[in-house]
């Protein structure tokens, strides 16, 4: 009898033994799945929230397929391979991306749904040029919108960037980039508000001229760098108020800021020095102080909103200012 319960002791020693162990295992298995938990795994979707809709976007897609310029601009400053581009009209400074090795995605109002579909791309970008086509893009691949909100540059332009650098796992350089550009807008709108500085936004078209003020496609210059403008009653319109010679002498701006459509879209053949060539514009006070500038068309007309494309408009304001 006493060897019985002897054995069935050790029995329950042993027992007790194996049950600790295995809370010990299972204890340091939660604590291992706890500390992954912690850690944080790379996702691998995307929610975008943009004005056309909401899009869930893998993370790092492949075959990506852009019609923006602007966010061809962010991709190609964050070192992102892009696939597909729309190559007509792509500013001088993107050239590379006409070249074979990309596919030619169509034109920036006519996409080519047939060769996009071919390409089975894992997100396309977009931005106002190609939203008629949103819904028949969608049901190729996933589509986002980032077309800039010009009454609204620098949050949208922020925002923009911000969700490519999530998709393509890039937050950390994006911040640092967006850092660099509110350095450089902060130091023109300082030198700007020094100098009480005064101006006019034109594009011309040929032999004609549109106005553009404060929230228009060109506000970057007065509502973020702070140039004063001299017509606070201009349209708000995407192509501008049609101005005449008469009306640009009649305001006598400081600054006369002016955007060549013409060269962005012929392939740098400008005349936008050829129509200001008159007597009513050689009269006013910036043609008398040569404060005429012609801003670079690639970034003010065909890739604004990209990191690259804001920090040369700011820097091409900085440089005439100084």
């Amino acid at each position: 009898m006493k060897k019985n319960w002897t054995l069935m002791g050790a029995t329950i020693v042993l027992g007790a033994i194996l049950a600790a162990c295995g809370t010990d295992s299972n204890a340091a298995q939660g604590d291992q799945n706890d500390s992954s938990s912690e850690a944080g795994e790379q996702p691998e979707e995307v929610v975008v929230t943009h004005e056309l809709g909401e899009t869930t976007v893998p993370v790092n897609p492949e075959n990506v397929v852009v019609f923006d310029f602007g966010a061809l601009d962010t991709l190609d400053e964050l070192g992102v391979d892009v696939a597909g581009v729309a190559q007509t009209n792509v500013p001088s400074y993107l050239s590379k991306y006409e070249d074979s090795k990309y596919e030619n995605v169509g034109s920036l109002k006519e996409p080519d749904f047939e060769k996009i579909s071919e390409m089975a791309p894992g997100l396309i970008v977009i931005s106002g040029r190609q939203s008629d086509a949103y819904d028949e893009l969608s049901e190729i691949a996933p589509t986002i919108y980032v077309g800039v909100d010009n009454a609204d540059y620098v949050n949208s332009f922020e925002e923009n960037t911000r969700i490519l650098g999530e998709i393509f796992d890039k937050e950390d350089e994006v911040e640092q980039k967006i850092e660099e550009v509110h350095a450089q807008i902060d130091k023109v709108a300082d030198h700007v508000e020094e100098n009480g500085t005064e101006g006019l936004i034109v594009l011309v078209n040929d032999g004609s001229l549109s106005a553009y003020g404060p929230s228009s496609r060109f506000g970057l210059i007065h509502d973020v760098l702070g140039v004063k403008p001299v017509d606070e009653d201009i349209e708000v319109n995407t192509h501008g108020q049609s101005v005449s010679f008469e009306y640009v002498a009649e305001k006598n701006p400081d600054y006369l800021f002016v955007v060549d459509r013409g060269a962005a879209v012929s392939g740098g053949d400008s005349s936008a020095t050829q129509v200001l060539d008159n007597e009513l514009i050689n009269n006013t006070d910036a043609a008398k102080e040569d404060h005429i500038v012609m801003l670079n068309p690639d970034y003010w007309y065909l890739s604004g909103g990209g990191l690259q494309s804001t920090a040369e408009m700011v820097q091409e304001i900085d440089d005439v200012l100084e």
